[in-house]
């Protein structure tokens, strides 16, 4: 990478984390360029060399924190280790009580462009993941099942403790995901 491109890259990095902290101190819809630029301790000309508006930017948020989860899922290969999914769901929690903007998301109704990337992605991921698996062409239907029921339980749990504003322990949260994973998903999915 020569010094232009990690320039490119930094600046882009310090806007998206500009962008995510003010997540924190004002509404979505609320956050102008202006902001973005003082948080990042950029010059408008830098923003505007990376995204169009705040729109995109939003667009570029929502990339990168879908790139982010979609690597954490990639990492993960259930097996029976309580320790390795404790460690999986505590990293996600963590994730998703660090990122505002896709606490955000969860919590309300604006996150529906958001969902629907998500959604595509995860097919595609259920899709990738059951075409890779070792079982049985007759056991690929349920499997795939299991793996999107297994995303819907933890958006669903992470919904919960978005709405109750954290109250809860990552740790407490991660046990719970892991719970429903390791007596719910996991026994179906070694027995398909």
């Amino acid at each position: 990478m020569n010094e232009l491109d990690e320039r490119y890259s930094t600046s882009e990095d310090a806007i998206i984390g500009a962008f995510f902290l003010l997540i924190r101190e004002k509404n979505l819809d609320k956050i102008t360029v202006s902001d973005v630029i003082q948080k990042a301790g950029i010059v408008r000309s830098t923003f505007y060399n990376h995204y169009e508006n705040i729109p995109a930017l939003i667009i570029a948020a929502e990339d990168k924190t879908l790139n982010d989860i979609f690597k954490m899922m990639e990492s993960f290969h259930p097996k029976n280790d309580l320790e390795m999914c404790k460690s999986y769901f505590l990293a996600i929690c963590n994730y998703t009580k660090d990122n505002p903007f896709l606490a955000n998301l969860i919590k309300s109704a604006r996150g529906d462009n958001f969902f629907e990337k998500a959604m595509t992605m995860f097919h595609q991921y259920v899709s990738k993941v059951t075409d890779e698996s070792d079982n049985p062409a007759s056991g690929k239907e349920e499997f795939a099942f299991l793996i999107a029921g297994t995303i819907g339980s933890t958006l669903g749990v992470l919904h919960k403790w978005i709405a109750e504003d954290f109250m809860s322990a990552p740790e407490d949260v991660s046990g719970i995901l892991t719970k429903i994973f390791m007596s719910g998903v996991l026994p179906s999915l070694i027995s398909t």
